[in-house]
């Protein structure tokens, strides 16, 4: 590392990080990346192939600690939108949300480590939420300006699709056709098809044929543990290899930012560097022309607030978080339903915020297995009783559990966002604080997806109803966004079109802080990646 000066510091190796550092490297652009946690390597550090992998989760090696803010009370109107379970009762008895967890990796790949594939292009409608519907802040850039970089993501990931989805109008087809649907989402399309829905196969980048010198998915529906085959395009196994191979690239694990240094020059600061800490609490500090920013809506504010980089205040802010609903039922038939990738189809009838004219936001439902992966889950959530009862219980009705669950929009509020905290870390820094807050959009929502996934479910025979989780009463997003919003106008924006800070010249942001609208419920990654593309070609045009 002594021998080689970065041109460019990207602080983060996820979806966010890795595209700008493959293509600023690509170019000769002498890059290095900070990543706060370690490297899993696929053929060793995932359990899947274990005999107890059913009893893990994801292999956590570091996790970067945070604070809950204030818990939201519960509205009564809502509340059989509860989680709970046949066998365990409701999981939040109290008459406020709480806190569970923000699901994030630490680690070269980011969340995308643990994320179950999907690839969804935003829509057309997403980009323009102010303009078309009056709700959450327009993008400053359009459809049209991502296009190319969907595509170029889409082609290096590795995402299997179909080409039906008219308001994401493509100039390229998918790499790969779309996966072929399982038994149990076979089924549910016949109740859809019943009802007058359109079930279609979900775009994932998840290999539906040999690509990527590697071989297509095995249908495991593992991939929150991990995929240990390579089929499951994260940036550890796309973005990072490609980087490494241009000799321009150097990646420093297990090194925590702690704070963005800055300089004057011609009158506004810019970039001179960043500190940060080894895994032995050793401090350095790295000089850079550029940094590149990419460690996601939770902790990116923290450390631009930390290095005190909020002159406007808005950094937190816009802050919005996962609506989610999942509710699970037994079907008569034996389904098979633990087989196949997580989610291969979606129902998008309702992912245009006008065909929901009464929230005027959007979401989209799909058929899902939930966690209902192994026995052990049917014996803890299904079923009371104990010894041979429980087990015949068991026996009988495995491979039975279908579910629907639905994501939609999240629209900001004053209420929602991301502070410091009183509390720190082992290097004494503050922790990122997350305070969140429903709208009664997204409890509408909530309620419109739990209506949704009854009739279907019902229609497909599924009537034994044993399980629901919802973040009415829960928090444990995935899916954050919005606290470093992209705009024109810097007294209610972070960065610009380009994804250069407002405040600081040579300092970017490329992940979904930036994004001033969450979408109908897509999944983020291929537009964090897309985006992080677009900054990469501006960059170099600047550099």
């Amino acid at each position: 590392m002594n021998s080689f000066k970065a041109d460019v510091v990207v602080i983060g190796g996820g979806p966010g990080g890795a595209p700008v550092a493959w293509r600023l490297a690509s170019k000769g652009i002498k890059v290095v990346m900070l990543e706060a946690g370690g490297h899993y390597n696929p053929y060793k550090d995932y359990d899947l192939n274990s005999k107890d992998w059913h009893t893990k989760r994801f292999p956590h090696k570091k996790k970067l600690d945070y604070d809950f803010g204030v818990a939201q009370p519960l509205d009564k109107k809502y509340s059989h939108l509860k989680s709970w379970a046949k066998s365990k009762g409701k999981f939040n008895k109290s008459n406020k949300r709480r806190y569970l967890s923000y699901q994030s990796v630490a680690g070269l790949g980011g969340s995308a480590l643990h994320f179950q594939g999907e690839a969804h292009r935003l829509s057309s409608e997403a980009f323009c939420m102010k303009t078309k519907f009056g709700v959450a802040s327009d993008w400053p850039i359009k459809y049209e300006d991502l296009e190319r970089y969907y595509s170029a993501v889409e082609k290096i990931v590795g995402v299997a699709g179909s080409d039906k989805l008219t308001n994401r109008p493509r100039s390229k087809p998918y790499p790969m056709p779309a996966h072929e649907l399982s038994y149990s989402s076979k089924v549910i399309k016949e109740s859809c098809d019943k009802l007058g829905y359109k079930l279609t196969p979900n775009p994932v980048a998840i290999l539906s044929r040999p690509y990527r010198n590697n071989a297509p998915c095995n249908y495991c529906s593992g991939c929150v543990w991990g995929c240990p085959r390579k089929d499951k395009g994260s940036p550890d196994v796309t973005f990072i290899p490609l980087a490494t191979q241009t000799g321009n690239f150097r990646i420093l694990i297990n090194a925590f930012v702690s704070r963005i240094e800055t300089k004057n020059y011609e009158g506004k600061k810019s970039c001179k560097g960043v500190h940060y800490f080894d895994d032995n609490g050793k401090e350095h500090f790295l000089e850079a022309n550029h940094v590149v920013i990419a460690c996601g809506a939770v902790q990116t504010p923290r450390l631009l607030i930390n290095s005190e980089l909020n002159q406007n205040g808005v950094v937190g802010k816009n802050f919005m978080e996962t609506t989610f609903l999942e509710l699970m039922a037994l079907h008569p038939k034996r389904l098979d339903s633990y087989r196949g990738i997580p989610i291969d189809s979606v129902i998008w009838d309702w992912n245009d915020p006008s065909k929901n004219k009464e929230i005027n936001a959007g979401f989209r439902i799909y058929p899902t297995a939930g966690n209902a992966l192994s026995p052990l889950h049917y014996a803890k959530y299904y079923f009371d009783g104990i010894g041979e009862e429980l087990t015949s219980e068991v026996q009988r009705w495995f491979g039975h559990a279908i579910g629907i669950a639905g994501i939609g929009e999240f629209l900001p509020n004053k209420d929602t966002h991301i502070t410091i905290s009183e509390k720190k870390d082992k290097f004494g820094l503050p922790l990122a604080k997350i305070q969140s807050y429903n709208s009664e959009t997204e409890l509408k929502i909530l309620d419109s997806i739990y209506k949704k996934a009854k009739e279907i479910l019902e229609a497909s025979g599924a009537n034994i109803f044993v399980e629901q989780y919802s973040t009415y009463d829960l928090f444990a997003a995935t899916h954050v966004f919005g606290t470093c919003k992209m705009g024109n106008n810097p007294e209610d924006s972070v960065v610009d079109s380009n994804l250069e800070s407002h405040e600081v010249k040579n300092m970017y942001i490329t992940d979904a802080s930036v994004f001033p609208s969450s979408g109908g419920g897509d999944a983020p990654s291929l537009t964090i990646q897309a985006l992080s593309l677009r900054a990469a070609d501006y960059l170099l045009k600047e550099a």
